[in-house]
């Protein structure tokens, strides 16, 4: 038995100064930015996931690389095989101290220090760097990107538009967090210390609902669209033509919402008259950048919005993959397959 426990003599805020004490918000802030973060990306992964098994049937899975093993780069790296399928050797980690990662290297997890080879081998990039690191790892990394490669960058200070220009690649997706005003935000981030347990807890999933965030954390709503536009992408990449492909995405989200005018403009749209014809090809960050179809479709559209709901029970779990899923299954999904999910 610790007989220490819950002593508050000696918990971390009892040799605090006031003005130290002031700076214990940030310790929650820097807890939203993680989880949510992590949150997130495993839900833009599964969604791609499960889209690639319709839609390429000789190589169903996604080739995941990650760039930095630091805090964020182990957090989602654990997130990612624990709440999800992805299996270990489908995720490949770049670090200039791969030795360290015994713990992946165990599992299966290719661990090495050569951020090119990464860049070949994924489908799907997430970019967990410093910001001193980031313009090296772009110049050395962009030209052997492939064009469907989603790139997925946590580093934030770093504009969207100098990213792409660094990158040379258009199919890039960084999510904006800013932070709002909340009665108690340690009460929700704090609760948990790792990542896949804070992602079994239903109160710090619904506080991360990208689209009812309410943990004092805001995310950016073009931030959906651009993972939408990551998936018609996906399937004009497949030459799927413009009806197939809007069957798949209303099947996916179990909808029938999308339309052609969800996607493109109205003059673009007129021209898809044929249901063979593909999409064209969107820049992932102008989808990030400025106004489109798919933001006023999310903002506008409440029946679009209510698709999303709390209700963890009412839908199947993301790793029952045989069913197709609504918006909550970003929730549930994360929700009980982290329960379920190996390790």
């Amino acid at each position: 038995m610790d007989l220490t426990v819950n002593l508050t003599s000696l918990g971390f805020e009892a040799g605090l100064s006031a003005d130290e004490r002031d700076l214990l918000s940030l310790r929650s802030r820097c807890a939203s930015l993680t989880v949510a973060g992590c949150a997130h990306a495993v839900f833009a992964y599964k969604l791609l996931s499960l889209l690639r098994k319709k839609v390429n049937a000789e190589n169903t899975h996604l080739c995941v690389g990650v760039v930095g093993a630091g805090l964020m780069g182990k957090q989602l790296a654990t997130a990612l095989l624990s709440a999800s399928r992805l299996e270990p050797r489908h995720i490949n980690i770049s670090t200039r101290r791969p030795e360290t990662l015994g713990e992946y290297s165990n599992m299966g997890v290719a661990c090495y220090f050569d951020n090119i080879r990464l860049a070949k081998w994924a489908d799907m990039l997430f970019l967990c760097v410093l910001p001193c690191q980031l313009a090296q790892v772009c110049t050395d990394i962009g030209c052997h990107l492939s064009s469907g490669c989603l790139v997925y960058c946590f580093t934030s200070a770093v504009p969207l538009n100098r990213l792409a220009v660094l990158l040379n690649h258009s199919s890039v997706i960084k999510p904006q967090y800013e932070f709002v005003a909340c009665d108690d935000v340690s009460r929700i981030w704090l609760l948990h210390d790792q990542v896949t347990a804070a992602l079994q807890d239903k109160e710090v999933i619904c506080a991360s609902d990208p689209l009812s965030m309410n943990g004092g954390l805001f995310l950016d709503q073009r931030w959906l669209s651009a993972v939408l536009y990551s998936l018609l992408n996906m399937c004009t990449a497949q030459k799927l033509g413009s009806g197939k492909t809007l069957r798949l995405l209303n099947g996916l989200f179990e909808t029938n919402t999308f339309t052609y005018h969800s996607f493109v403009h109205s003059p673009s749209a007129s021209d898809l008259n044929n249901p063979d014809d593909l999409f064209p090809w969107i820049s992932l960050v102008g989808a990030q950048t400025r106004d489109t179809p798919l933001t006023d479709l999310v903002s506008r559209d409440k029946d679009l919005c209510h698709t999303w709901p709390n209700d963890f029970e009412m839908f199947p779990s993301i790793f029952d993959c045989a069913e197709p899923f609504t918006y909550t299954g970003y929730m549930l999904l994360i929700n009980k397959s982290t329960r379920t999910g190996t390790t």
